[in-house]
Formats: C-alpha cells, structure tokens, sequence
C-alpha cells in the first residue's frame, strides 16, 4: 500500500463558477498522473464522440485528496466519475461517492492500483477509459473507520463522521511500516520500500489488544498488527485475507503475531502462496459485521494506506453494498444492471447505478466467528 500524509478534513475549494452538469466527471491528482493533459484531452474526445458532451475535470490538492471533488461532481449530475492518482485519490474519491450510487471507475496511475488489482479491473489506461463509458456496475462494500480522522466533519455536531475505506485498515506494524518507509525510496522504487520501512517497524514492541466482533465474547491477544479488510490483497501479490469478498456484507479481521524471524518467514510464504492453515496462531482470522479493537497503548493506524492519527482503539463497521464500481462488461465478475425510476435523473453513460448488493461467495451466509 502507498503511504501518504496524515487524512485531515479537507478546505473548501469550490471556485465561484463551476460547470452546471456533466454526466462524466475526471478526478485527477496532478502529482500522480504524468500526462494530466493528454488524459483530458482523451477522455474529453472520448465523451464528445459518445454524445456526452465534455466531462468535468478536478484536480486534487494536498489539503484535498478528491473528497470534496467526488461531491462537487455528484452535484454536477455524474453519472460516473473516474479518479487517476494514487491509492490515496481512489480512497477519498470513493469515500465521497459512497452512498450515492454514482459509480467509481479507476484509471490505474503508478504501481500501486490496489483497488484496481482486488477487483480484477484494467490496468491499462485505455482499456480503463473504455470501461469509464461503456462499462457495467457492480455494488461493492465498504468498510468504515468510526473513530478515526475522516475526510469530512458530520454537519452540526462537530464530531467526525469516519473514513471510509475500499480494501484495509490495520493498526501496528502494518501502520509503523508505511510510516517508517523513507519517501525518497518510495518515490524511486515504489513498495519494496515497504521492507525498509518494515525492518524499522520490528522495533516496536507487541500491542495487547482485545478484539470483539459484533459484540461477541472479547478475545485478548499480544499481536504484531490487527488488520481489518474489506478485500485481501496487498502489493507484492500478499493476500492475508484470501477469504475476503468485495460483497459479501462482511469484514475480514486478522490477528497477525509471528514469532521471530522465522514466524515472519512462514507468513508471507503463506501470503504469497495462498496456503494458509486454520489452526496458525501466527495468523487468526474472524469474519463479521462490526468490529472493535482495544489496544493497551496508542498504535499507529493506516485507512488503505492513509495513515490516520495514532489511536488506542479500532471501530470498524461494513457498509454493505455502499459504493458503485464501474467494471468492464467482459469482467468476469461483471453483473447486468437495471435503472429503476428511483436511481436519478436522465440517463447517463453506461447502466446506471445498480439496485443491490450482488454475492459471488458460495455458501456465504453472513455469520460472524473465528475461523
């Protein structure tokens, strides 16, 4: 995952005059995106021969990861809106479109894409931007941290109504890892400075935690890390979670703690390979709706990547089927969709949003527990 900057409620950039409509909307970060002009100017030419007129282009600023920008282009009348940048842009993208219905398409920019890579979206730029306007939607979960910085304050009270994320949250080493990877290394090499960042990060003592999923009997643990996933693959190919599903209304939760070198060894063996053992205590897994961790003393905690302000505590909850994704029609995954009357005004590239959450998962019955 790609660290970035601590999430901090965003300003308000809105400028004076902004476009009326738009049924595509283009949320970039400048930073991230090599070629911002020849993107627009593609995707412009794109929408022109479709008969969608132009589409609305938003550039992300360092105070505004694209939370606002997902707001303002609802507001304009997307019906789809693409984000190109980082990890951290589809993340604050997604978290203002979630609950919306307008859907999410990923343009892939840098290594990371791990959105793109969960869901087995295009990781080539044309065949995303084909998927942006002749694509299908599929209902996708999010998982939401309840206490942690959100991207937005709850109108009128003052407390902060969470951050939303697509793929994980943990707390720990996986948190102290991205903090301590040097950015100089990053912006060179990408994630394998993660393992720069990683041996750093084995320095820091085990955190006692006590976890409760959805309001079940505590389980006390001394852990490496605690990981919260709405889907399980990371960079490099780990999957920690490789029962996790993008719909199935469930949060998958992990107790990671290795045992020394080797412990650590046997885990990402496990992660790479996909074989993972029921009975490991180096890696214990639960599935549920809800999800509370009480740490002894405050750990650093990361939202897909996003490092967010040291806490003691996790609460989680999955939104199911709170986000529209926009997936080519050739996906494997891809669902047919229909737009009822109730989905919004007019109609928009591709189906329109979708009418519920869809479940792949054979036998997925919802129930929480230790597996």
């Amino acid at each position: 995952m790609t660290a970035t900057e601590p999430v901090v409620p965003p300003a308000d950039t809105t400028p004076a005059t902004e476009p009326v409509t738009a049924q595509v909307a283009l949320i970039l970060n400048p930073v991230k995106v090599a070629d911002a002009d020849a993107l627009r100017a593609d995707l412009t030419r794109r929408c022109t021969e479709a008969g969608l007129g132009e589409p609305l282009v938003l550039e992300t600023t360092a105070e505004d990861p694209g939370y606002s920008m997902a707001r303002r282009a609802v507001e304009a009348g997307a019906r789809v809106v693409a984000t190109a940048g980082g990890d951290g842009t589809v993340r604050a993208v997604a978290e203002g479109l979630t609950g919306t219905g307008v859907a999410l398409a990923v343009v892939p920019q840098g290594t990371g894409n791990l959105l793109a890579r969960n869901l087995g979206l295009p990781l080539d730029v044309d065949a995303a931007l084909d998927a942006v306007l002749d694509g299908t939607d599929r209902r996708v979960d999010v998982g939401r941290l309840v206490n942690g910085t959100g991207s937005r304050p709850v109108a009128g009270n003052g407390s902060e109504e969470g951050t939303v994320f697509t793929i994980m949250a943990g707390a720990g080493f996986d948190a102290a890892m991205m903090r301590e990877a040097p950015e100089g290394l990053k912006a060179a090499v990408g994630w394998p400075a993660y393992i720069v960042g990683g041996a750093r990060g084995m320095r820091r003592a085990h955190a006692r935690v006590q976890l409760c999923v959805d309001g079940g009997t505590p389980v006390q643990a001394r852990v490496r890390t605690v990981l919260v996933g709405n889907l399980g693959k990371l960079q490099g190919g780990m999957d920690l979670l490789p029962d996790a599903r993008p719909d199935d209304g469930l949060l998958d939760i992990a107790l990671v703690a290795p045992r020394g070198p080797v412990g650590w060894v046997r885990l990402l063996f496990r992660g790479l390979s996909g074989r993972h053992q029921s009975n490991d205590r180096t890696l214990r897994t639960w599935q549920g709706r809800e999800v509370e961790v009480v740490m002894h003393r405050a750990q650093p905690r990361q939202v897909d990547g996003d490092l967010v302000e040291d806490g003691d505590r996790l609460s989680i909850r999955v939104e199911p089927g709170a986000l529209v994704v926009r997936v080519p029609k050739t996906a494997q995954d891809a669902i047919d969709v229909t737009t009822s009357a109730d989905d919004g005004p007019g109609d928009g590239p591709g189906d329109g949003p979708v009418d519920g959450p869809v479940g792949d998962r054979p036998g997925g019955d919802g129930q929480a527990g230790p597996r």
